[in-house]
């Protein structure tokens, strides 16, 4: 597989150095990507490298994942309008192992293939670094002038907020440079992946190999992710979506690439998923053709959900999203876990009731008009339970003077309550 040419018709390349091809072409090429280790989870906004670096290696090249516990803790200007909270070395350590789990699901890290995966970390290399061997040996190679005519200096100089920009952040594409140059001399690493804000810093580091060791190195960037209505990638009103499922369920991860639009889901299976041109272009034609079935939608969220989280994970997903929509689903309920639950209900009219009321079997009449007001009167509950449209826990309820019951107790502490096709309410049972 032609690495450019793949990452070029899933339009993934922002700007590439000349001779990049070339030297891919040439042999077996050592590349690297930095990750931010600043929480213990990736996002959906760190994929698009994630799956760079999973095409680097299935073209059959050497893939490295630098996480960047030096450079962590100094935060890097690049596209940010203010200095970021620094990190201490125990919470960098614990986010590079939890990083390095969700990336063993995109690369290989274990097998004895020559091409196999590497993680680093360039506090390693950074830690014993003085600061006068640094400016000595460092500093001394790269001109003040060049590094002020970098883009992400010249926005932060000419910021509106007027705090300029401190030294630590200024020497971060010195250290972002120099993480380059260590590779290239320690693994051979002769390329640099990144997001399109990352070409100043990428190209620091080329130029520094080039002026301590006269050797060539090469970039190449990938476009930053927007959504066609002009809004931020991988932001929701609850904030990022997460790979680790503590921090955003594999029901919410689903939901996000299902609802996302036909023009984003057209470039999103590109970017997101392997599956081949020629299977992505008849999903397009397929969508074109259908777009109330949301094809291209449904096979992104599939096959994305699969590879962040699992197959069953994937299943379940899928059978609590149909929950809202068929009758039949009172055995999916109970199985949910009490999170999803509630992300499936989000936004439902809650009422608290009494968990003595439930062990004593007060009828349901009692509870849904008098302790709730689900219904406004007995006579109008006791004829939508006629017409077979009560239903608690998606089972009918013909009797609506049915006593309650623990049975009833969704992960011990819920009732859901249906009035009609649409109407949901959440009982909390306290």
């Amino acid at each position: 597989m032609n690495f450019v040419e793949e990452l070029s018709w899933r339009g993934m390349i922002h700007q590439m150095m000349p001779g990049t091809e070339e030297q891919l072409k040439k042999e077996m090429t050592t590349a690297y990507l930095g990750i931010d280790p600043t929480a213990d989870s990736l996002h959906i906004g760190h994929l698009v490298g994630v799956m760079m670096l999973k095409h680097f290696q299935r073209s059959g090249h050497k893939p490295i994942a630098l996480v960047g516990g030096a450079t962590g803790m100094i935060g890097d200007p690049s596209m940010k309008s203010q200095e970021r909270k620094l990190l201490d070395e125990e919470t960098l350590r614990h986010n590079q192992e939890a990083i390095k789990a969700q990336l063993a699901k995109f690369l290989d890290f274990d097998s004895d293939a020559p091409n196999a995966a590497e993680m680093v970390n360039n506090y390693d290399w950074m830690k014993n670094f003085t600061f006068l061997d640094f400016i000595r040996d460092v500093g001394k190679l790269i001109t003040v002038n060049y590094m002020m005519a970098k883009d992400s200096v010249k926005k932060r100089l000419s910021g509106e907020s007027g705090e300029g920009m401190s030294f630590t952040e200024f020497s971060y594409q010195l250290c972002q440079g120099y993480d380059f140059l260590h590779l290239y001399r320690e693994k051979g690493c002769r390329l640099q992946l990144g997001g399109s804000d990352q070409w100043g810093n990428i190209t620091t580091g080329t130029e520094l190999i080039r002026r301590t060791e006269g050797g060539e190195a090469f970039a190449l960037t990938c476009p930053l992710i927007t959504k066609a209505d002009g809004g931020k990638f991988g932001k929701t009103e609850s904030g990022n979506v997460w790979l680790d499922a503590r921090y955003t369920s594999p029901y919410k991860f689903y939901q996000f690439w299902l609802n996302v639009s036909d023009a984003d889901a057209e470039k999103y299976i590109k970017i997101f998923t392997e599956l081949s041109r020629e299977e992505i272009e008849a999903l397009i034609a397929e969508q074109h053709e259908n777009p109330g079935a949301r094809p291209l939608q449904k096979r992104l969220a599939r096959e994305i959900t699969t590879m962040v989280h699992s197959e069953a994970d994937y299943q379940a997903a899928v059978e609590a999203s149909q929950i809202l929509f068929s009758n039949n689903t009172s055995e999916t309920l109970r199985r949910l876990d009490e999170k999803t639950l509630l992300q499936v209900f989000e936004g439902v009219p809650t009422y608290e009731i009494e968990r003595a009321d439930i062990e004593n079997g007060v009828s349901l009449a009692d509870i849904l008009v008098e302790k709730t007001k689900i219904f406004p009167s007995k006579g109008e509950l006791r004829k939508m339970a006629q017409q077979g449209g009560l239903m608690i826990n998606k089972e009918k309820v013909a009797d609506a003077y049915a006593p309650a019951s623990t049975a009833m107790l969704l992960n011990d502490r819920y009732i859901l309550v249906q009035k009609g096709k649409k109407n949901y309410f959440l009982l909390l049972v306290k």
